[in-house]
């Protein structure tokens, strides 16, 4: 049981980092993304418009699965129910999945690639996330029902 409790602490802080990683790689992507935009239709004028692009337009929508994945871990960490090492590593699978660059996959990952090729602080908050998502895998199947708050 104690070691049960160790894996979900464990994955428990790695998910709480990862997010942190996340919300700043977030954040860069979207930063890169304007100004790549706004070399092909010009200046963004204000942080509404901008605001406003980033959830209508077509250029942006690859990076929509990444905002609506932070809301994601946002609601487990803050859920009324303790979170389970089964909820916890969910999350992290399901973000070793999303992080996956890739010249010629998906929208999410070609564009994603694209923007590690041309910006090294994104290539270097993506080493980052890689590092935090490839701890070990102790995966214990039987500690999935375990919960912490």
């Amino acid at each position: 049981m104690a070691s049960a409790n160790s894996s979900l602490d464990s994955s428990f802080q790695r998910l709480r980092e990862f997010r942190g990683v996340l919300l700043r790689l977030h954040k860069a992507l979207l930063h890169s993304e304007r100004a790549v935009y706004e070399q092909f239709y010009g200046r963004i004028p204000s942080s509404g418009e901008f605001f406003r692009l980033v959830i209508e337009h077509d250029w942006f929508s690859w990076l929509r699965p990444m905002s609506q994945f932070i809301v994601e871990i946002d609601d487990a960490l803050s859920a009324k129910e303790p979170i389970t090492l089964g909820q916890v590593e969910a999350l992290l699978a399901k973000a070793r999945t999303m992080l996956q660059p890739c010249e010629t996959g998906s929208s999410l990952e070609k564009r994603y690639y694209r923007a590690i090729q041309r910006d090294p602080d994104i290539a270097l908050m993506h080493a980052e996330a890689t590092r935090l998502l490839a701890s070990p895998e102790a995966d214990s199947n039987d500690a999935a029902g375990d919960s912490v708050q």
